[in-house]
């Protein structure tokens, strides 16, 4: 799918915090641990096809042995993720996150060493599995909820993940050219899951997907995008900013570690795309 034919469109427009009964089979509430909070635990399991790498993650990494064997044990690994119910958008895992997640799950040998930012983090399900493999990641939101920061930080230390040791978190306004952004260093793989939920702000994203595509012109931007209306569409946008869009296949994610992708996404329709700069 070029970006010719790109569109953002379609759906039921379902897009409650409930999502569906389904949408959340992988997971299990474990408890509360504060007011209004609770803990999902995500388990990923080892996948019985090899599978490595796709036009997406197509580089090798050099890695040292220990690293080697660390991907060759790594069999199965669980997260869990403090959400906020019934709270704003980032304290809740949308069914894009997990999507996105097991793809990079399925492809953790190719993600040593690489250096991943991940935009409008939220509850940064995507993010902590692409550090806990070895990834250098960059976990980001908006600059101006402070709440959503701390949030962000609170998923990493469920995770054992040290924020400033080993794992970045920032601020990063989409549009806008800040500090932020100029401080981030070289980047060879941009993520989101479910960014483009509102098309007020398409154009914000997609001017900060240019830029960091400017700076970083072997990178890729991999990102879920959910279906939720007919009338939405970026193809122009990515025309305007020189930028080229391609549907990756989704339909097998999951499938050698016994999960069916409906058992993560439920009644949705969601979609995994690769973004990058026209050559």
């Amino acid at each position: 799918m070029t970006s010719g034919h790109f569109q953002l469109n379609g759906g039921d427009g379902n897009d409650s915090n409930s999502s569906s009964s389904t949408a959340t089979t992988n997971t299990l509430t474990t408890g509360v641990t504060r007011e209004n909070e609770k803990i999902r635990n995500f388990v990923f399991t080892k996948s019985n096809n090899g599978i490595e790498s796709i036009s997406s993650l197509k580089e090798p990494v050099a890695s040292t042995s220990a690293n080697a064997a660390r991907q060759e044990s790594l069999e199965k690994l669980e997260i869990q993720i403090p959400e906020l119910l019934q709270s704003g958008y980032s304290f809740y895992t949308w069914p894009c996150a997990p999507v996105l997640a097991w793809f990079l799950w399925e492809r953790r040998g190719a993600l040593v060493g690489k250096r991943i930012l991940e935009l409008g983090a939220g509850t940064a399900l995507p993010g902590i599995l692409a550090a806990k493999c070895g990834a250098q990641v960059i976990l980001s939101d908006n600059c101006i909820l402070p709440k959503s920061l701390a949030h962000i930080q609170r998923s990493c230390e469920h995770n054992n993940l040290v924020p400033g040791r080993d794992i970045r978190v920032i601020g990063l306004s989409w549009g806008l050219l800040l500090n932020s952004v100029f401080s981030l260093g070289p980047l060879d793989i941009i993520i989101a899951a479910d960014c483009f939920y509102d098309p007020s702000i398409f154009e914000d994203i997609i001017v900060t997907i240019s830029f960091l595509l400017d700076r970083n012109p072997s990178a890729k931007f991999i990102f879920t995008y959910q279906e939720r209306s007919a009338d939405w569409c970026i193809e122009a946008l990515l025309k305007k900013w020189k930028l080229r869009a391609i549907l990756i296949n989704s339909e097998d994610i999951g499938k050698a570690s016994g999960i069916e992708i409906s058992d993560i996404i439920g009644n949705h329709t969601i979609h995994l795309l690769e973004i990058t700069k026209e050559s």
